[in-house]
């Protein structure tokens, strides 16, 4: 039952259009500037030569003006990008702070369109010139990421160059992301192009419409899933994900910064669309008064799935500790993590703090020879390790060193910021490429929380559950808080048929369906939403009271996160 594209209908009233002859119908005859920004991985120049040839056909003249040829010259982007990027570490830069703007020098003035002309400003920027209407062309992050790790990718200002997956995650889309959410207020259309041949536009105002919508009833994000070289087959067998992928290491089901939820009535015409855009026009309702007071519009939670059935053991590692995550990287919080085992079972296990009697400096010694000569070491002489147990919580602050051992499904209830694993060893595995792995060791040894270690390890982050609330059929449990934490996770079971009413109070909650068939959730306001075994759901502080109710013959589990007050 799990559904791999969950969508939503547009408000009433917005225009809807599929196929470049329908959306360029929605463009005028002319005169008429027309910018239409994005990313550098759509297909500016096909997206140029279809919008041309259907204006012409309709007696328009078309003048267009392709941005990517006005960055300045490689090594000022470069230069003006430098604070961010840095040169002395290989692995990770910190975020870019750097507008949009400042990578380019001066702007063209092309001379203002005639008569039945239409001047087709396009490509990342184009919103920087004077026009008279603004189109957002996207394509999600992950066709980014692919199209850079299959060596057709481009980064941003560099449009004649190999691109590269570190500059991608680090300045590429923190400068994107802020110029697309300062432009989403006023942008007059959205363009989803992933079909290259059957292009959907939204208008601005029905998108806007749409979004306001959203944030008043729960919402799903389109999930989707990634291989690596340690991941399993779960989820192609489960949830039915591609067949032909070489596994689903990585389920993505709600990363705020790359998650999109879909509008539209069927695939054949629908629009994808950042669910951040949610948080940038909506912050309080979607996130509540005090989250959006801490947090911004910065989504602070995700859920996603780590996939080891029939693979192998993640890497060992930790993730940086607030002040280093702020000073080195840029993120004003830090990646707090925790595993709940989804599917574990006899033999499974999780890797997590370290040994009462680890020898630290022994520990650094072997994890610098395996890294540099190859030499195998066994994780289990510095680390403990825990059994795998269905339905158990670890909590992973940040500076913890932990792995998912084999044969797992955790599902990662986390802080948001994901891009910042410091591995210390990884079974000397090959990357896809048949090269070895990166291990940023140095980062992880320099983060490396030494006092998370024996009896203490057990106490505080593997913590048993306590009941907070029951009922008939019902109880809800704290699975796990910390006070170094500001989140914290919470599970409801129910009985079949039984039914438990929540409140998000002003902060919002997000659920999984962890065990059973799933759940029906009622909100105050007579929306409906069914929730599946192992989907995730939103729901926005603005929904208020809701009921859940368990569908099925055998109980239910669902688990929830919310921000601790």
């Amino acid at each position: 039952m799990y559904r791999l594209d969950p969508r939503y209908a547009p408000a009433p009233g917005a225009v809807l259009a599929t196929g470049w002859q329908a959306v360029a119908a929605q463009l005028p005859p002319g005169p008429a500037t027309v910018a239409v920004d994005g990313p550098p991985t759509a297909a500016w120049g096909d997206l140029a030569a279809r919008l041309t040839e259907e204006l012409t056909a309709r007696g328009t003249t078309v003048r267009t003006l392709d941005l990517r040829a006005h960055h300045a010259p490689p090594a000022e982007v470069r230069r003006r990008t430098e604070s961010a990027e840095g040169t002395e570490d290989p692995y990770y830069a910190k975020l870019a702070e750097t507008p949009l703007r400042d990578l380019f020098d001066d702007l063209p003035r092309p001379t203002p369109p005639q008569g039945r002309e239409v001047l087709l400003v396009h490509g990342p920027g184009a919103s920087l010139l004077p026009h008279d209407l603004l189109w957002y062309a996207d394509l999600p992050k992950r066709h980014a990421e692919a199209a850079i790790t299959a060596g057709t990718g481009r980064n941003l200002g560099l449009p004649a160059e190999n691109g590269g997956l570190r500059r991608l995650f680090y300045i590429d889309w923190p400068v994107l992301d802020r110029h697309r959410d300062g432009l989403a207020p006023q942008l007059d259309a959205w363009l989803d192009v992933q079909d290259p041949e059957r292009p959907t536009y939204i208008d601005g105002a029905g998108l806007r419409a749409t979004l306001t919508d959203l944030t008043r009833r729960p919402v799903r994000t389109r999930p989707y899933f990634n291989s690596t070289p340690w991941g399993g087959r779960w989820a192609q067998r489960r949830l039915g994900f591609d067949a032909a992928a070489r596994n689903t290491a990585l389920g993505y089901e709600l990363i705020a910064p790359e998650a999109g939820v879909l509008i539209g009535p069927h695939p054949g015409q629908q629009a994808e669309i950042p669910f951040q855009l949610l948080c940038v026009l909506h912050p309080e309702a979607v996130l509540g008064p005090q989250v959006a007071a801490r947090f911004g519009t910065s989504f602070p939670i995700r859920f996603d799935y780590l996939d080891t059935l029939d693979g192998g053991n993640l890497s060992v590692h930790c993730h940086p500790k607030a002040e280093y995550m702020k000073e080195r990287f840029g993120w004003s919080y830090t990646q707090h993590e925790t595993y709940y085992m989804a599917l574990g079972g006899p033999g499974g296990r999780v890797f997590l703090g370290l040994r009462e009697d680890i020898d630290l400096e022994l520990f650094r010694k072997e994890i610098e020879e395996a890294a540099h000569d190859g030499v195998p070491m066994d994780p289990e002489d510095h680390v403990l390790t825990f059994p795998a147990e269905q339905g158990r919580l670890f909590m992973i602050p940040a500076g913890t060193p932990h792995a998912s051992g084999a044969g797992n499904v955790v599902l990662e209830i986390s802080a948001t910021p994901y891009l910042y694993s410091l591995r210390f060893y990884d079974w000397l595995r090959p990357d896809a490429d048949g090269r070895p792995r990166q291990l940023p060791y140095e980062h992880g040894l320099a983060n490396l929380e030494t006092g998370r270690r024996g009896d203490a390890v057990a106490r505080d982050l593997v913590q048993e559950p306590r009941t907070l609330r029951a009922g008939p059929g019902w109880c809800e449990e704290l699975l796990g808080a910390l006070d170094e934490m500001f989140y914290e996770v919470r599970r409801h079971t129910l009985d079949a048929g039984a039914a438990v009413d929540d409140d998000t109070a002003g902060r919002f909650h997000v659920l999984n369906a962890v065990e059973g068939e799933g759940v029906v959730l009622h909100t105050a306001a007579g929306e409906r939403h069914v929730l599946f075994r192992a989907e995730t759901l939103t729901v926005p502080a603005a929904v208020g009271p809701y009921r859940l109710t368990a569908v099925g013959e055998s109980p239910v589990r669902v688990v929830k996160a919310l921000v601790r007050t």
